[in-house]
Order: C-alpha cells, then structure tokens, then sequence
C-alpha cells in the first residue's frame, strides 16, 4: 500500500494572511510560501508527526479551535525563552514520560500552538 510522506502543506484562512505569514516566519522560523522560482518553501527537518483527532469535547485546547498546530522543537527551553523575550506568553505543560516536554502557546489569530520537543531527541 502508498503511504503519504509527511504533511505537504497546511492551509487555513485569516483575516491578515501576509501579516500572519510574516508572524510565523519571525516567531517560528516558518518561511513564507515561495512567489519566485528561485525561492523554497519551509522545509521541515525529518521526524515523528503525530495525526491525532481528538475528541470533540477535549479541554487540550480551546473549544472554540477546530485544530490545534503541533510543532517539533530541538531545545524547548531556548525556544519558550526566545519567544517569552518577544513577549508572547507561553503554557509548560507538564513532560509526558517517553513522548517529550510540550508548551502551548497562541498565534495572533488565536489558533493554538503546542510546541513539542521529543523525548532523546
């Protein structure tokens, strides 16, 4: 049986597409959608994604969110520090033994953002 490779692309609708193009490359490292030839799209470092319905009454996160984005860190502390520097406010959820240590935060749309670092890398 084919398999998918890994996500090709999100794409979700915003009020400020461009502005929140420009958040996510500025806050995440997330570059923008290429408009030339001669420029790349983001290119995700290889490793564990999750793809997870959750229940429609979960509290993970905001009820009022359809999804939740979920992003693969190296070195979470560094990353949560960066970004709390910035001024945007920043969740620790509690380290799940064998998955990895989380924190959620939120774009400027409101969608929710967990941040993940696997455990061992």
């Amino acid at each position: 049986m084919e398999k998918v490779l890994g996500f090709g692309g999100f794409f979700f609708r915003s009020e400020h597409p461009e502005a929140l193009a420009t958040w996510y490359k500025d806050t995440l490292g997330i570059d923008l959608v290429p408009t030339a030839e001669d420029q790349l799209p983001w290119i995700a470092d290889g490793g564990p994604t999750v793809f997870a319905p959750f229940a429609a009454d979960t509290t993970y996160f905001d009820a009022a969110q359809q999804f939740m984005l979920n992003f693969r860190v190296r070195d979470l502390a560094a990353m949560v520090s960066q970004l709390e520097k910035a001024g945007i406010t920043v969740e620790l959820k509690d380290p799940m033994p064998g998955i990895g240590k989380f924190a959620h935060l939120s774009d400027p749309n409101g969608t929710p953002i967990e941040l993940w670092e696997p455990e061992g890398g």
